[in-house]
């Protein structure tokens, strides 16, 4: 029986897509495609599997427990930091923002990034 993957173990991340292929490898396509309906609702859930970028940081603020766990068994440390890094617009809040940067990037947090609406 396998241990569940420890948080901090580090993987390279290639782009704002990054790796992923976790999320798309078919022992967990299935609850993949049921996650981005349940966390990107606005999108088809394959359109989702393709900005696994957004459906992270949907999942890093909205996420249950069961969600977040399952999250965090297929998806590594640095693809995560790669979500903070350059956040989808608007989709973080101060509590999941805080908590997240905490957990994989220490003190001190970064302010949430604001959007800027031009006049």
């Amino acid at each position: 029986m396998s241990s569940p993957r420890d948080v901090s173990d580090p993987s390279p991340c290639d782009n704002r897509r990054m790796a992923f292929e976790r999320l798309n490898s078919s022992l967990h396509r299935d609850r993949a495609l049921v996650l981005a309906q349940k966390y990107v609702w606005w999108k088809q859930p394959e359109e989702t599997l393709a900005e696994p970028v957004l459906l992270a940081a949907q999942m890093m603020t909205l996420g249950t427990l069961d969600d977040v766990r399952w999250m965090l068994s297929c998806t590594s440390a640095d693809e995560l930091r790669a979500v903070l890094r350059d956040p989808p617009v608007g989709v973080f809040n101060g509590r999941s923002w805080t908590y997240w940067q905490r957990r994989l990037n220490g003190e001190p947090v970064p302010p949430l990034p604001t959007r800027t609406i031009p006049a």
